[in-house]
């Protein structure tokens, strides 16, 4: 990450990826008067939604999220990551999903956007989720897992 090369520059990166976050947020929300939940937008791109904006728009949006994290590595030299097993990886993306589902949308779609809109529902999902992540990085702490 730019961090990782210009230490001194990690907030001022943090600073510009969150404005380029609620950028997209923005020009989504703007231009085409829809929330720009990735959750949402992914089930559309795949036909498993037939509300929001275009599947053309939802299949652009969601092809340039892995796109952009392959230019920012490309343009840094690569970037380390270290997962654990396959299995673990395919239970949290299961859990993420159904809690995606439960809680009617996603971190970007509540935490950017919702909040931004002062939704109450919205303040309740991202306080659950922000909650559930903390306890759960607790969890892993104390047992030596993290």
């Amino acid at each position: 990450m730019i961090g990782s090369l210009f230490p001194e520059a990690q907030p001022l990166a943090g600073f510009a990826g969150g404005l380029m976050i609620g950028l997209a947020a923005a020009i989504m929300l703007l231009g085409l008067g829809r929330i720009a939940g990735v959750s949402g937008l992914a089930a559309r791109a795949i036909g498993l939604s037939d509300g929001g904006p275009s599947r053309t728009v939802a299949v652009a949006f969601i092809v340039g999220l892995p796109l952009g994290a392959l230019l920012m590595a490309f343009v840094q030299g690569g970037v380390a990551a270290q997962f654990p097993s396959v299995p673990i990886i395919v239970m949290a993306g299961l859990l993420v999903g159904y809690g995606t589902r439960l809680g009617s949308g996603c971190t970007s779609g509540h935490g950017v956007c919702g909040l931004s809109r002062l939704s109450r529902r919205s303040l309740v999902a991202t306080a659950l989720f922000m909650g559930s992540g903390f306890a759960t990085v607790a969890c892993l702490r104390a047992g030596g897992l993290i």
